[in-house]
C-alpha cells in the first residue's frame, strides 16, 4: 500500500493528474510485488540499486517496451525521491540506474491539404444534427490549437473569449496557458452553441458534451477521431495526438518558431517541441533537391 504522504506530494505538490497518480502508485504496488517475489523483506524504504536494477531487467525479460520501462523506473525515482526530502531515506538508490535506451518514432501527422478539404466539406453542410456538428467542431478545434485530448474534454465554456478572439486551456500540472483562435473556429463554436444549448442542462458548464448533455469523455473522442481520420489517411495512428502533431509540423513548415510552437504546446522543455523538426527536415530536403541548381 504507497503511503498517503506520497499521494498527497503528488496530489497537491506535483499537481499530477489522477490517471498520472494511479499508474505511479499502480507502477510502486508491481515494485513491491516483485520484492516479495525474489524474497526481500525489508522495508521499500531499505530498497537497494541492485533490487532496481533487477526489476528493470525483469520488466525487460517480460517484452515491456523501453518507454514503458522508463515510465515505470521515473515513478520508483519520484517514490524516492519524496522519501529523500522528508528525511525516511539517506540516498537516492535510483541514482546508480542506467535506462535502456528509446528508439523515438517520428510523430505521424495528416498532410495540410487533407486536413483542409475535409474541414471545408464540413463547414460547407448546413443540414447537420448535434452529434455531426460535435463531431466537426471536435476535429477543427484539435486541429486549429494542438491542445491535447484531456484538455479538449475539460474545455469549460468560460474558457474561451470570443471578444479577444483566445482560448484559456488548462494544461498538464494545471498550468494554465492562452492560445489564439481564428474567427472560423469561433463562427463554428458559435453554431454548435445552438444546438448545444438545446440538450445541456443550464449546471453542465462544459465545451462539449454527449447528446445526453453529459460532459464528454475521452474515449468518445478517440472514436470519432479515429471514424474522420480513417476516411483521409492511411496513418497507423489516428488519435488526437495525430492532430496535435498535425497542428505542430505545418506550423513549423509555414514558418511558424520554434518557441512559439513550444507555448502552443504548453511543452516544459523545447526537446520535446524538436521531434517535429525530423518531420520538416524531410519536406527541406525535398524543396533543396527541387531548387537548388547542384542538387
Amino acid at each position: 500500500m504507497v503511503e498517503k504522504s506520497y499521494i498527497d506530494y503528488l496530489s497537491f505538490e506535483k499537481r499530477y493528474s489522477k490517471h498520472t497518480i494511479d499508474a505511479y502508485t499502480h507502477d510502486l504496488e508491481q515494485f513491491e510485488t516483485f520484492r516479495k517475489e525474489i524474497q526481500i523483506k525489508t522495508p521499500i524504504e531499505s530498497t537497494s540499486y541492485k533490487e532496481i536494477r533487477l526489476w528493470m531487467i525483469s520488466l525487460l525479460d517480460s517484452k515491456l517496451t523501453s518507454r514503458s520501462v522508463h515510465r515505470k523506473i521515473s515513478a520508483l525515482k519520484s517514490f524516492f525521491t519524496h522519501l529523500y526530502r522528508i528525511g525516511k531515506i539517506e540516498q537516492l538508490p535510483t541514482n546508480k540506474v542506467i535506462l535502456p535506451k528509446i528508439h523515438k518514432k517520428l510523430p505521424q501527422f495528416v498532410p495540410e491539404k487533407n486536413l483542409n478539404s475535409m474541414i471545408d466539406n464540413f463547414h460547407s453542410k448546413s443540414d447537420l444534427v448535434f452529434e455531426q456538428q460535435r463531431e466537426i467542431l471536435i476535429i477543427e478545434m484539435l486541429y486549429c490549437t494542438g491542445i491535447r485530448v484531456s484538455e479538449l474534454v475539460n474545455m469549460q465554456i468560460e474558457n474561451i473569449n470570443f471578444e479577444r478572439q483566445e482560448i484559456k486551456v488548462i494544461g498538464k500540472g494545471n498550468k494554465e496557458r492562452i492560445i489564439p483562435v481564428t474567427q472560423e473556429l469561433l463562427d463554428s463554436i458559435s453554431f454548435y452553441y445552438d444546438e448545444r444549448a438545446k440538450i445541456a442542462n443550464k449546471t453542465n458548464h462544459f465545451v462539449f458534451i454527449t447528446k445526453k448533455g453529459e460532459k464528454i469523455y475521452s474515449k468518445l473522442v478517440y472514436n470519432i477521431v479515429k471514424k474522420i481520420l480513417n476516411l483521409i489517411t492511411t496513418n497507423e495512428k489516428k488519435g488526437p495526438h495525430t492532430l496535435r502533431h498535425s497542428f505542430a509540423t505545418h506550423m513549423l513548415n509555414n514558418g511558424a518558431d520554434l518557441n512559439a510552437i513550444k507555448e502552443l504546446l504548453g511543452h516544459a522543455n523545447l526537446s520535446a517541441t524538436q521531434v517535429y523538426t525530423h518531420n520538416t527536415f524531410t519536406k527541406l530536403k525535398s524543396i533543396y533537391k527541387q531548387a537548388h541548381p547542384r542538387a
